[in-house]
């Protein structure tokens, strides 16, 4: 069983930028594919960045070129690096895992709230 716990979310003014941590523990971090998933007001989650064991990385539309995901698997630890942060990111973001064979995210964090002020 793996856990997760998100940190680094808080408020910001538009144009800034934040960093979020996310911690694993109790499984083998390196193989897991891992993403950053985001929850609006009134809106569905949405995906908006995962990497895989190996480094692949995929984004949402919505953030290309301002958000950077990373990991470190000897720290068992993923990173969201938000730049050009905009009033509409504003999200409860989610840290999430899975096996490769998974076909979704089994593992989850608590959430960590970003708020992008105008």
């Amino acid at each position: 069983q793996v856990q997760l716990v998100e940190s680094g979310g808080g408020l910001v003014q538009a144009g800034g930028s934040l960093r979020l941590s996310c911690a694993a523990s109790g499984g083998i971090f390196s193989i897991h594919t891992m993403g950053w998933f985001r929850q609006a007001p009134g809106k569905q989650r949405e995906l908006v960045a995962s990497i895989t064991g190996g480094g692949n990385t995929n984004y949402a539309d919505s953030v290309k070129g301002r958000f950077t995901i990373s990991r470190d698997n000897a720290k068992n630890t993923v990173l969201l690096q938000m730049n050009t942060l905009k009033p509409e990111d504003t999200a409860v973001y989610y840290c999430a895992g899975r096996l490769p064979i998974m076909d979704r995210y089994a593992y989850w964090g608590q959430g960590t709230q970003v708020t992008v002020s105008s």
